[in-house]
């Protein structure tokens, strides 16, 4: 039964997946808004437990953090195109470090075997960086939402093919 249900799911992933791909428009803005409630959440997490942080200090510490993600997380649901044209210029940024770290680490890998892949994964990561980077904020209206859909299909594929290979090995 939980197979079928995991068969289910995949599908379903797979579906979402094409549908933010699809529309990244949307599939964007609805990950803005989600990020900023959980930015709300995480928020009022920190303040709610600020008091069992001890010192003043640090209780004023939390409950600043708290109200800092509270603040962003009620931007993002208020704006959300303002909201999705900065999680697309952080997203930037971070390719942008991530094709650092890993051009550095195939250097430093230089002689193991499948180093090179790890600069070839770095240059792709750095010309996907500069792509966004050099579009935005164009780009923000189909980074997020084609990059989330990317991920939510190859999930649901990946789900249903082993989904499918367990129920081959165990018929």
């Amino acid at each position: 039964m939980s197979r079928t249900w995991t068969i289910v799911l995949s599908i379903v992933m797979i579906v979402v997946g094409l549908a933010a791909i699809a529309v990244p428009f949307v599939a964007g803005v609805a990950m803005t808004a989600f990020v900023g409630w959980l930015l709300v959440f995480g928020g009022l997490v920190h303040i709610a437990f600020a008091w069992r942080s001890g010192t003043t200090g640090h209780i004023v510490g939390q409950v600043l953090l708290g109200l800092l993600y509270g603040a962003i997380g009620f931007y993002l649901i208020a704006r959300p195109l303002a909201g999705l044209a900065s999680l697309t210029f952080a997203l930037a940024i971070y390719f942008l470090v991530e094709a650092a770290l890993e051009l550095v680490l195939s250097f430093q890998l230089r002689p193991a075997a499948g180093s090179g892949w790890l600069l070839f994964d770095a240059v792709v990561t750095f010309v996907l960086a500069i792509l966004i980077w050099s579009t935005w904020p164009g780009s923000a209206v189909w980074v997020v939402g084609t990059l989330v859909g990317i991920s939510i299909l190859f999930s649901g594929i990946s789900r249903l093919m082993l989904a499918t290979a367990v129920r081959r090995v165990a018929l």
